[in-house]
């Protein structure tokens, strides 16, 4: 008897401040040493007051540490502003995305006003509850706001809270940041309504400061390495995440918009910020390419078909051309799944996606015959992909890679560079990963990992220290199970063939995360440090 959805997403889970050794079977490679960090919603319910969606819940940091061939796990909640005013309160009082929060009916009338009013421009959460991210010897729980907030890895202890906008004008930004060769970050953020103009912003953190400022953040050293405008000043476009190759920045502005206006007054009106999300399927989805050298867009426009989509796989170059793999959807229905009244025991029979998620590859051609005529395909590599002239600009149509998966990973190592695997969740026609999946982008070939009653996690490639290959390394996942008779473990798969390796069991109601990361053990500061 499968466990009701609400058991695994919309109750509170316990944390478990102090390790527990868990149960290893199998053989686990000597030289994965590290931790697994995780991060992903924990708590849904405050006092008598609810979260309306899964994506709202409380952050709540998860670890497997990996220590001479032991595994220990730990939980623990982020303790964010919001996390500390809710928990004094005992009810939730900061809004989140798909859940807006009110003053207190005790307040006399001219507070309320005050509080109505003040909501206009949103303050937004701290909720960090997204992904994890290195900057420096520091790491770094995110979300999509300004805020993230600075973690210990080995404790989980909640430690800075950083506010991008006292670095860069953004209001928001995506928790998929990118990582050059020395250890700087890429990031893009949107800049709404400053100044009379709406943009994205890309920005660069550099991963170390000059000697003579150790005392200064990374964050003070911020650059803006160029901006976007939007298509529309009031209407920006959502993303989650954007490419990177050697020598582009590859950002997809989706017809998938935040109407500026509405969410401004959603606090008066009595609706969340959610709402003010909208899809438009008759529009297109326009592609823009940054030259990294020259920080200049390319000046041709590239369109594609409306879409949704949330997370880019790799992208790179070849000849001329810049590819890029993505996940997308014909409509914006994932998020609506997520909605905890959704998440009942009938879920996987009755929640169903009306889009499946496809992996997409553009091919795009930079260098084309300028005196091509209307209509011709200027793609000169060997794919099903195509990018026809029309008159207004190149209408690009993908090569389908195959369909169900999300959640993608890769062997960092390739990024921005010619790949082959994925590594990935598989989802069908029900947003719930019963399997992880290694895709060969080459070959189409895929191995399947699954298991009765499992529902694995984002699947994170570890490199073995000796890698020759790509795929010369481990797969960690975090597997939750549906029957409560059953523990969760980690698994442990060799990345080559996807057998099983081993697993860590640990006794604990573990929750459905997200996103993160492993720390190798070199990458950790000693306690001294």
């Amino acid at each position: 008897m499968a466990a009701p959805m609400e058991a695994l997403y919309g109750g509170n889970k316990e944390e478990h401040p102090e390790p527990i050794k868990a149960e290893v079977r199998g053989q686990l490679p000597t030289w994965l040493q590290g931790i697994l960090l995780r991060n992903g919603p924990g708590m849904h319910i405050i006092g008598d007051s609810k979260y309306n969606h899964w994506f709202d819940g409380l952050a709540l940091l998860h670890s497997f540490t990996f220590k001479n061939g032991e595994v220990y796990y730990r939980s623990k909640y982020l303790r964010s502003d919001t996390y500390n005013c809710n928990v004094e309160a005992n009810r939730i009082v900061v809004s989140e995305f798909g859940t807006m929060a009110y003053p207190d009916p005790c307040k006399n009338i001219f507070a309320k006003a005050f509080c109505y009013l003040s909501h206009t421009i949103p303050e937004f959460t701290d909720n960090c509850l997204i992904n994890i991210m290195k900057a420096g010897d520091d790491f770094y729980a995110t979300s999509e706001t300004n805020f993230i907030r600075k973690i210990n890895p080995q404790t989980l202890e909640t430690l800075d809270k950083v506010d991008y906008n006292k670095y860069v004008a953004v209001n928001v930004t995506t928790s998929h940041p990118h990582y050059d060769s020395a250890g700087n970050i890429l990031n893009m953020g949107t800049s709404i309504v400053d100044k009379g103009k709406t943009k994205y912003v890309l920005f660069k953190i550099p991963s170390s400061v000059p000697e003579q400022q150790k005392k200064k953040s990374c964050f003070k050293h911020l650059e803006v390495v160029c901006s976007i405008p939007s298509r529309s000043l009031l209407h920006p476009s959502y993303y989650h995440s954007f490419g990177i190759t050697e020598n582009y920045i590859i950002f997809v502005e989706q017809p998938f918009r935040l109407d500026i206006v509405k969410m401004a007054t959603a606090y008066i009106r009595g609706v969340t910020w959610a709402s003010c999300l909208a899809f438009s399927k008759d529009d297109k989805t326009w592609f823009h390419f940054v030259d990294r050298k020259t920080k200049k867009e390319v000046s041709t426009k590239f369109y594609t078909d409306a879409m949704v989509f949330f997370h880019h796989v790799n992208a790179y170059e070849e000849d001329g051309h810049i590819i890029f793999d993505i996940i997308s959807y014909t409509d914006n229905s994932l998020y609506d799944m997520f909605y905890l009244k959704n998440l009942n025991k009938d879920f996987e029979d009755n929640t169903k996606l009306t889009s499946i998620p496809t992996c997409k590859r553009f091919v795009v051609p930079l260098q084309f015959d300028k005196d091509a005529g209307v209509g011709s395909n200027l793609v000169t590599l060997p794919s099903t992909a195509t990018a026809v002239k029309e008159k207004d600009g190149i209408y690009c149509q993908p090569e389908i890679l195959c369909e169900g998966i999300e959640l993608p990973r890769i062997n960092y190592d390739y990024n921005g560079k010619k790949y082959k695997y994925v590594f990935a969740t598989e989802v069908q026609w029900s947003p719930v990963p019963t399997k992880i999946v290694k895709f060969n982008t080459q070959t189409k070939e895929m191995l399947h990992w699954g298991g009765e009653d499992c529902w694995p996690s984002e699947p994170i490639f570890v490199p073995s220290p000796d890698a020759r290959e790509e795929d010369d390394g481990v797969v960690l996942t975090c597997v939750v199970r549906t029957d409560p008779e059953k523990a969760p473990f980690l698994l442990v798969l060799d990345a080559k063939t996807f057998t099983e390796l081993g697993r860590a069991t640990v006794d604990v109601k573990m929750h459905l995360d997200l996103h993160g990361m492993f720390i190798p053990e070199q990458d950790l500061k000693t306690e001294t440090e």
